[in-house]
């Protein structure tokens, strides 16, 4: 049988991996102008001058909501109709969310926008993911990680362009239209270039189709499913509460914290690929990287001091958005090797719970706490999201070795 050249298909990757671009940005924009949309949609002056961001949290969360709609059709779209109909979908939902939620007359109206870019979400996973692991079959669980990757890259660089768009005086608009244009013009890009067949991998390829069975789930598979939702948690919360702790830990630049989060994940990405290459498993980091994470933001609660923010922006910028949650989805695509939209859909379906309910209770602490006890009430969330997560990447880890065992003794 002739070997397929993937390397055709190296272009729609590329094309791919930008809307996780463009992602990067899209995710984290709005956890960076909440004073800019607070101010807007008509929030109310705290004791300390700034307006009261809750509202703002709680429409970052309609994003969670917005998956959480999608997922459970994202996935089978996916897989019955082709990954480009999915991307296709998730390009023109980014398109509109980012061009529209900027001239949202109230939060009512950018709530909904909000939930138009969750579901941009949902069917770029659905899309992305399962593709990137077709094109390249041989590594998988790497490629998948690159999408966070470009995700890191565009965090990175966004406080540089945030940077640029105050000094030229520029209306904050600015980034989220640019960005909207950019993934507009790379969904022309997916409609025309090739995609792999959907749902091959490297030991099938030549083989006769085979029926499909019906997924069958493992107390080990829903606990990884439930770390979808831990690990999502931990970032997630970190992300889009940081500017508020380091104002208060007194922090002259807050906004430097992205950059710190952005140059970690990056550099947790480039580590665990070497390291994945070398033969650990993915599911091992399941436990180390997010035992950093809880341990991390412990110091942080107790080290109440400017440096801890920026020291924290990186560890958890490693540990907790260092490709986790796509690590999650490798592994879970490997236990469900012919649905992988459907499991991708699955685990994000978990994500998005947690993006949505875990914000809103972030919401709920930052506006009963205030400016001054709403950031570390936050980060105690996050502590107690954060250690479950360990527990239950422990637990799958050794249910893993133990079907191992029995695997070689057959």
């Amino acid at each position: 049988m002739e070997k397929i050249n993937y390397k055709k298909y190296y272009p729609t990757a590329a094309a791919l991996y930008f809307t996780y671009f463009i992602h990067g940005i899209g995710a984290s924009i709005l956890g960076q102008y909440k004073q800019d949309f607070a101010s807007m949609w008509g929030a109310k002056l705290l004791e300390d001058g700034t307006f009261d961001v809750s509202m703002v949290v709680s429409v970052i969360a309609a994003l969670g909501l917005g998956r959480l709609i999608s997922l459970p059709f994202s996935g089978p779209i996916s897989d019955k109709f082709g990954r480009r109909i999915s991307g296709i979908i998730g390009v023109i939902c980014y398109a509109l969310y980012l061009g529209g939620i900027v001239f949202a007359p109230s939060m009512a109206v950018g709530y909904i926008f909000a939930i138009v870019g969750g579901i941009a979400n949902s069917f770029l996973d659905t899309c992305v993911s399962p593709s990137c692991m077709e094109i390249f079959p041989e590594n998988g669980s790497i490629a998948n990680m690159f999408t966070k990757f470009s995700m890191s890259i565009a965090q990175f660089l966004l406080p540089f362009g945030i940077g640029f768009v105050a000094t030229s005086m520029l209306p904050f608009r600015t980034i989220f239209l640019i960005a909207a244009v950019a993934i507009a013009i790379d969904g022309v890009l997916i409609a025309i270039l090739p995609f792999p067949k959907a749902n091959a991998t490297a030991d099938d390829e030549g083989k006769q189709e085979v029926k499909k069975e019906k997924m069958k789930f493992t107390p080990a598979s829903i606990a990884l499913i439930c770390i979808g939702f831990t690990s999502s948690s931990t970032f997630m919360i970190w992300l889009n509460c940081n500017q508020e702790l380091g104002r208060l830990y007194g922090l002259a630049d807050p906004s430097k914290i992205q950059s710190f989060y952005a140059l970690g994940t990056v550099c947790a990405i480039l580590v665990s690929s070497v390291l994945i290459k070398k033969g650990l498993k993915a599911a091992r980091i399941l436990i180390i990287y997010p035992a950093i994470s809880a341990a991390m933001l412990i110091a942080i609660y107790f080290i109440r001091i400017p440096s801890i923010c920026l020291v924290g922006g990186f560890v958890l910028g490693y540990a907790a958005a260092g490709g986790v949650l796509q690590l999650c989805v490798s592994t879970a695509n490997e236990m469900f090797p012919k649905d992988k939209g459907k499991i991708t859909s699955i685990v994000m379906i978990a994500s998005s719970v947690a993006n949505y309910t875990i914000l809103n209770v972030a919401s709920y602490l930052t506006k009963v706490g205030g400016a001054t006890n709403g950031p570390t009430n936050v980060v105690l969330l996050n502590v107690v999201v954060t250690v479950i997560g360990v527990l239950l990447a422990i637990y799958v880890n050794v249910e893993s070795d133990k079907m191992e065992k029995l695997e070689k003794a057959a």
